[in-house]
């Protein structure tokens, strides 16, 4: 220890503390001796000859064509949103649940498009799709653990890929997924909704004018009643539940995480560079159970280890801090909290308020109207009125619309893979935390060095 910083040795042996038999991080280690040995490679990665894929723009291309692996709620809702969009074919459909894929191809349809092809046999029907060759970019909108198997399929068979959040669950996918993109030379990307809303992209701008002055400090968060959501007989409690099951941490941390990153120019000039996590008490889905559930039922077997509040603390390497919340198990209004502080201000979210410096009221909230104007972002003044009643708020649609102008004009992804990785790290990370006394975990720098050079993410001019 030096100057009340943890070493990089004492940071890695506290990692290895406890990791036997916790598999967090995909790893099988014999003995303590060896724990330090394997998670250095967990912090650098393998090595690799591979070049970067920062900056790497798409090759062109007039129509994109996408296959969809995973035609549930969230595929549904996306294909609304695809369907209104030019330049965008939707070639194939692939789910386990025949009748989901049927739903999504009779909405291609009545939006007047040819109907896709239809892979419905079995788990693994998409490396079938996956192996077309006339699908440019696989998205799936598929449960967790199904996300770095689609997309390592995906990239593998020469397809760009686009998975839902988190990106992977484990450490070691996530490695994997980066050595993938940077091998097949394929972009493999995060569909981080979230940094596309009005206000994360109005709040970008500001923070980019230097409205806030000097950016230290952030609050992120994923608040939201989803009880009921996680007990229904369909959909996503059909496996979302089970996460509480097995993980006590952070269950979803990219939703509020994304949006600071990208103010805080993380993997663009910073990084993070560890965290330290803890949880509350488990008490909530047991009370729902108690108060809903059948005694009859099959949940009653499960045991809920997830505590109902995560708090989770992340570190810059430049010094900024970060808070990170989940909970989705407490009665409670929605919250991304979406917080950002510099020298001369802050804004939070949820309601959106800000106070800079120098304003008519001191000491107080304010509201964004005699902002708007300047900082709206250019995509909202563009496509605001076509992502009206658009999934999300239209932040779905303004994703999408996005994603097929990366590839018409052959320009770099707003958001790439390492970008997904260090937003999805904290994942399995922040249960790393808890389960050794909320001791500091060190996160990875998945761009190996790639970091330090400054670049935009969404950018301010289209």
């Amino acid at each position: 220890m030096s100057e009340g910083k943890l070493s990089r040795r004492e940071m890695l042996r506290n990692t290895a503390l406890g990791t036997i038999g916790l598999g967090l991080l995909g790893n099988t280690v014999s003995g303590a001796e060896n724990s330090e040995s394997v998670l250095e490679s967990e912090i650098t990665g393998t090595p690799t000859t591979a070049k970067t894929m920062i900056g790497v723009p798409f090759e062109k291309r007039n129509t994109l064509r996408i296959g969809i692996v995973g035609v549930g709620e969230r595929g549904k809702s996306m294909i609304h949103d695809l369907n209104g969009i030019e330049n965008l074919e939707i070639k194939a459909l692939c789910d386990n649940v025949k009748a989901n894929a049927e739903e999504g191809k009779a909405m291609i349809e009545k939006a007047g498009k040819p109907a896709p092809a239809m892979y419905t046999d079995g788990d693994h029907a998409f490396e079938k799709l996956c192996e077309r060759d006339d699908i440019d970019f696989v998205y799936s909108p598929t449960p967790w653990e199904w996300h770095a198997p689609v997309a390592m399929a995906a990239m593998k068979n020469g397809k760009h890929v686009g998975v839902e959040v988190p990106m992977a669950t484990t450490m070691k996918e996530l490695w994997e997924l980066v050595d993938m993109s940077e091998k097949t030379r394929k972009h493999c990307l995060m569909m981080e909704n979230c940094n596309y809303d009005f206000n994360e992209t109005l709040v970008l701008n500001m923070v980019r004018d230097g409205l806030f002055g000097e950016i230290t400090h952030g609050e992120a968060a994923y608040l939201h009643d989803l009880r009921w959501i996680l007990n229904e007989g369909r959909s996503e409690g059909l496996w979302r539940r089970a996460w509480h099951t097995r993980l006590n941490g952070n269950l979803y941390p990219t939703h509020g995480l994304g949006p600071v990153a990208n103010y805080m120019n993380i993997n663009r000039g910073d990084k993070f560079d560890y965290l330290v996590s803890m949880s509350s008490p488990s008490r909530s889905l047991d009370l729902y159970r108690e108060q809903t559930v059948p005694k009859d039922s099959p949940k009653w077997k499960e045991k809920y280890i997830a505590g109902d509040m995560n708090t989770t603390l992340i570190k810059t390497n430049k010094g900024l801090t970060i808070k990170v919340q989940h909970d989705t198990s407490t009665p409670r209004p929605y919250d991304r909290i979406n917080l950002i502080q510099g020298t001369k201000g802050l804004f939070r979210d949820y309601p959106a308020r800000i106070m800079v410096e120098g304003q008519e009221e001191k000491h107080k909230f304010t509201n964004l109207d005699k902002y708007k104007e300047k900082y709206t972002h250019w995509l909202w003044k563009k496509l605001g009125e076509q992502a009206r009643g658009a999934g999300h708020g239209g932040m779905d649609f303004i994703m999408a619309w996005r994603l097929v102008q990366c590839f018409r004009e052959g320009l770099v992804p707003d958001m790439d893979v390492y970008d997904g990785a260090a937003v999805s790290a904290p994942f399995p990370l922040s249960a790393e935390s808890v389960a050794k006394g909320s001791m500091p975990i060190k996160i990875p720098d998945f761009t190996r060095g790639g970091w330090v050079n400054k670049r935009d993410s969404i950018p301010t001019v289209g």
